[in-house]
């Protein structure tokens, strides 16, 4: 990841660069799990437009308010799904979407503002400078891919589609760790020795947490979590029979919601397992307390994550649960990432 190629040669500017990412990152989070309550609460198509700047205020007033809900009748989603809603009704789910939109250049604002003072300012050295240049990229790209996503439910069906879903959610944390990451090259310098055994099973777990979530965003985007909701069983098997059933047998991993569900359910069995692996072996090797502490908190993060998984299932997606079960995602994908970093911060000073 960016960050490894400065981390030894810190200045008396990059505390704060660090810290200020560190806020962006968390702002990023935020919006994941307010962008997972859109989801759920099925709001993500009730603004039809796609308006950057002048669509930062809301509507004031009730002729505006009318305006909108009338551009909002004439798509799929109130045609064939909402056909005779209120128009308080579609207050509700329009807030939703206006205020993740609303984080999303909060977000912008919030990276992009302090980026030009620090530059305006000098303290940003050249090596940062591109790898910051690049997170500017990725957040403008993500803002282009949101509405790309949304415009697939704006015709025909009225749901986006699950792979537009699935590049949104990957791209937006992917910019969340990226931040975590380079904040944390800025914020902690490396010391000690490298655990090779330790860096290559924590790079492992960090690769399977990402797969881990694409797959999560399948399963969002096909409404998987709301078919075979009973557990451990899946269709009355511990492997549904109908996981082979579309052709080409491959599309069946991308579309058939058994198999997707399955793939998820498996994942997170095999996320746990290697949890207390990595907890066991940071204990039996000469690793710092930072790492033993960390695999705590990913084994804890992992029964926690996996026990609302089971729960949201079989409660069949309540909104809640469902935002506490993407929260407790990034969180997990958030303690990867630190374990990752220390591991590889090892090898550097090693």
């Amino acid at each position: 990841m960016a960050g490894a190629s400065f981390i030894l040669t810190h200045n008396r500017h990059d505390r704060a660069i660090g810290i200020w990412l560190l806020v962006v990152a968390l702002l990023v989070f935020v919006m994941i799990v307010v962008g997972g309550a859109t989801r759920l609460t099925e709001s993500g198509l009730s603004m039809v437009n796609w308006q950057p700047l002048s669509g930062t205020l809301p509507p004031l007033s009730e002729t505006d308010w009318q305006e909108e809900f009338s551009a909002y009748k004439a798509y799929p989603q109130y045609l064939t799904v909402n056909r005779g809603m209120t128009l308080d009704e579609f207050k509700t789910i329009f807030w939703w979407e206006y205020m993740h939109r609303l984080l999303g250049r909060l977000v912008g604002l919030a990276f992009a503002l302090p980026l030009l003072f620090f530059i305006a300012r000098g303290r940003v050295r050249r090596e940062l400078k591109m790898t910051l240049f690049f997170l500017l990229a990725l957040g403008g790209s993500q803002g282009l891919l949101g509405w790309y996503m949304v415009q697939s439910g704006l015709v025909d069906v009225p749901a986006v589609s699950h792979y537009r879903l699935a590049a949104h959610l990957g791209l937006a944390l992917i910019i969340f760790a990226s931040l975590l990451w380079v904040s944390l090259g800025l914020l902690r310098p490396g010391q000690g020795q490298e655990d090779r055994r330790f860096r290559r099973t924590a790079g492992w777990m960090l690769g399977l947490v990402g797969a881990q979530s694409l797959m999560g965003a399948l399963v969002a985007g096909l409404d998987a979590g709301r078919a075979y909701n009973t557990w451990p069983l899946i269709d009355g098997g511990l492997v549904p029979g109908r996981m082979f059933e579309l052709s080409p047998w491959w599309i069946n991993f991308f579309e058939n919601i058994a198999t997707v569900q399955f793939d998820h359910r498996m994942m997170a069995y095999v996320l746990l397992g290697l949890a207390v692996y990595l907890w066991v072996l940071a204990r039996r090797r000469p690793v710092p307390p930072s790492l033993r502490t960390g695999t705590g908190v990913f084994l804890v993060l992992m029964l926690v994550q996996a026990s609302l998984g089971i729960a949201t299932l079989l409660a069949m997606v309540p909104v809640g649960l469902g935002t506490l079960h993407q929260a407790g995602g990034v969180m997990v994908l958030a303690t990867s990432v630190f374990l990752v970093f220390e591991a590889q911060q090892r090898e550097v000073q090693g």
